[in-house]
């Protein structure tokens, strides 16, 4: 389009373009088709689509929203590419999903790995720096689940599809405090074990030594319950 032809009080080629008005009826119909098309790969790659993605489930749906979204708006392109290519995301995933239950090695491989954040009340440090989380986003997670020290928490996984499971301690021990500082009215209403202190990195019960056995810190503070 050239320049001279631009103008700003051309309002029907602003809102409708420069398509003879046949086309909406086709562009009415071409969403109709993708529509029922995205529906049925989804139904087809199965309910984990449906639920938190793994990354080549996000991956396979990134693939199929670019493949129909171009048919939708181009009357020059088809629809038959959009079949094909949602065709190859099924297969694919598919597959995937059957290697992945016949091999732990390839599930790891393409889906990733399930990493132990918090261990029996403790923050296990070299999995957050691998899994790029900091202790404010894990304490944020055990808030979530109407917990207030580490204390309480058995374990915290950080899955492969990127969410958050956690077991809880069965028989509770004081640990390091997981409320935000900022509030002080709730940290002040948590009972402080007076003999007991922890490391306010990882929360490691300190030993004899000045400095935590976990991760070497010199900062504790007093464990809570």
């Amino acid at each position: 389009m050239k320049a001279y032809e631009i103008h700003l009080a051309d309002l029907q080629r602003i809102l409708f373009g420069q398509v003879p008005a046949i086309f909406y009826v086709e562009v009415a119909l071409r969403i109709l088709f993708i529509y029922a098309l995205v529906v049925f790969s989804m139904r087809r790659m199965g309910k984990r689509i449906s639920s938190n993605l793994s990354r080549n489930e996000m991956a396979a749906t990134i693939a199929l929203a670019a493949a129909v979204g171009i048919p939708v708006h181009t009357p020059e392109r088809g629809l038959l590419p959009a079949v094909i290519v949602a065709g190859i995301v099924i297969i694919g995933q598919n597959y995937i999903a059957r290697r992945s239950t016949q091999s732990n090695r390839f599930e790891y491989r393409v889906l990733g790995h399930i990493s132990t954040l918090v261990k029996d009340g403790e923050l296990i440090l070299e999995e957050m720096v691998r899994s790029r989380l900091s202790q404010d986003r894990i304490f944020s997670e055990i808030r979530a689940e109407s917990l207030t020290h580490l204390g309480q928490v058995k374990r915290l996984y950080f899955e492969a599809n990127g969410t958050f499971s956690l077991v809880q301690e069965e028989n509770p021990v004081p640990g390091l405090s997981v409320v935000p500082e900022a509030d002080a009215e709730l940290r002040a209403q948590q009972k402080k074990e007076i003999h007991k202190h922890v490391c306010t990195t990882c929360g490691k019960e300190k030993g004899y030594l000045p400095l935590c056995e976990n991760c070497k810190s010199k900062t504790f503070t007093t464990a809570v319950t």
